[in-house]
């Protein structure tokens, strides 16, 4: 069986999972127990089957996320299996601690670890504002859970069966942020199947609040939205937007990232003061909320630090390469290469520098333009770069000068660089429009010790008045 091409219609697919919500919904709420078990079993074989054949057939490229999800929904349907009467008896959400509700936190730990993983591919390149994102969707996790889940918790909700309910909260409303900031920087196909998997996490938490708020043995709403959170997860396996929606967007679409460092302060404090308040009102269980939630939070903000620390890294690393470098060759500026060869004549060696001259570079610029001057410019530099060897310093003085440092090197080395230089310079270099040939005058200076008494501009002196007596010559003539 062939999959649909991601350019295939999204419709079929709103349309199926439409169908589908409103069948097995629909049936659900007014089955008898028994039938509600099968309606139940069969949605999620169903979602399962789905998403593996949209594996086998190759639809969905990039497998690790999706395996990983896959395994969540089969943990679910274990589960369910093991304890057919669970959700559709009301127990969703109730904390009691037992093993459905390790096995159901156990399956949305894999569908984070799934998410992150489609996270980190899809959003690399904000992957602050994906840190952020989840932060405070955790943080509004807390609100959720001091307001709408922890007052309504039964009394026989044991203190496992809080933190999981807890963590099942934070984790869902983290992972619901991340999804968000997707959402909203996805375009096209994409979006769609992003937006499938928010409704799923959205639908998944829904029917945990409806469990907590619900009453014991009535478990209508929290199985009716579990049933259609199981089809919201299949149909984002099979839209048409599913292999793009985990794939880098174009460097057009992304979305840039700054860091606001006066709401991290206010997310952070969420928690905190959420504890504190209900500490001063006495509530027993107020000492559940801020161990937990810390426990999320820490490591996100340290990621996120991180960050920061390796983006400010880079772009040190970056203005250092730029004050010290020619933007247009990559070659050394005058100010570093004035300061290399202060360093040489520091040193114990002789010190040599070339001074290269272009010849004929001005009516190649004129005539094919600075754009085509550039290239020459860049390919002259390549050039030298590699005809002068890792030992040797080559910089760009300025327009179409360049210079070479030397340590050490004897006259019959510099004789035989300099005519590489000359070769290597004038051979033709392809440009739009037709190669082009440019020569080079080279005049060069040498100290006999790297202390001899000549300075940095006594030494430059000299081989650019050499350069300049060799200019009325031949065209590669050599002065020195």
């Amino acid at each position: 069986m062939r999959w649909p091409r991601a350019t295939a219609p999204a419709w079929i697919v709103h349309a199926g999972f439409l169908a589908c919500a409103l069948a097995a919904g629909g049936g659900f709420a007014v089955a008898a127990p028994g039938a509600r078990a099968v309606i139940y079993t069969g949605v999620v074989l169903v979602s399962i089957g789905l998403f593996g054949q949209a594996l086998l057939t190759g639809h969905l490229a990039h497998r690790r996320p999706w395996l990983v999800a896959i395994t969540g929904l089969a943990l679910l349907l274990a589960d369910h299996l093991l304890w057919p009467y669970w959700v559709i008896d009301g127990h969703l959400g109730r904390g009691a601690g037992g093993l459905p509700d390790l096995l159901l936190a156990a399956a949305h730990g894999l569908f984070l670890v799934g998410a992150a993983m489609a996270v980190r591919r899809r959003m690399s390149a904000d992957a602050g504002g994906i840190v952020e994102a989840a932060l405070f969707g955790v943080c509004a996790g807390g609100v959720l859970w001091v307001c709408v889940f922890q007052p309504h918790l039964p009394a026989e909700a044991t203190p496992i069966g809080q933190v999981q309910v807890l963590t099942d909260v934070l984790v869902l409303c983290g992972v619901a942020g991340c999804l968000l900031r997707m959402t909203g920087a996805a375009t096209g196909a994409a979006r769609g199947a992003i937006g499938y998997l928010l409704l799923t996490v959205t639908l998944t938490g829904g029917a945990l609040a409806a469990g907590a708020l619900g009453v014991p043995g009535h478990g209508t709403w929290p199985g009716t939205l579990m049933l259609v959170a199981f089809l919201t997860i299949a149909a984002a396996a099979v839209h048409p937007g599913a292999p793009a929606a985990i794939e880098p967007p174009p460097a057009a679409e992304r979305i840039a990232t700054r860091f606001h460092l006066g709401w991290l302060g206010v997310a952070l404090s969420v928690h905190p003061v959420l504890a504190a308040v209900q500490a001063l009102r006495g509530d027993d269980a107020s000492g559940t909320l801020l161990p937990i939630s810390m426990l999320l939070v820490i490591p996100l903000v340290l990621a996120r630090f991180r960050q920061l620390s390796g983006q400010r890294e880079r772009a040190e690393r970056i203005l250092a390469h730029q004050a010290s470098h020619d933007e247009l060759t990559g070659l050394f500026n005058r100010r570093r290469i004035m300061a290399e060869i202060d360093r040489a004549l520091d040193g114990p060696l002789p010190v040599t520098v070339l001074l290269c001259d272009l010849d004929g570079f001005k009516p190649v610029n004129d005539r094919h333009g600075h754009a085509v001057g550039d290239e020459v410019l860049r390919a002259v530099a390549a050039r030298l770069t590699e005809v002068a060897g890792p030992d040797r310093a080559v910089g760009r003085l300025g327009g179409d000068e360049f210079l070479v440092l030397c340590r050490g090197a004897g006259d019959d080395e510099m004789a035989a660089l300099r005519d590489r230089i000359h070769g290597a310079v004038r051979s033709p270099i392809a440009v739009p429009g037709g190669p082009v040939s440019v020569g080079v005058t080279i005049g060069s200076a040498r100290t006999v010790t790297g202390g001899d008494g000549d300075d940095r501009a006594a030494l430059i002196a000299r081989a650019d008045a050499a350069m300049y007596a060799g200019k009325p010559g031949r065209r590669h003539r050599v002065a020195a």
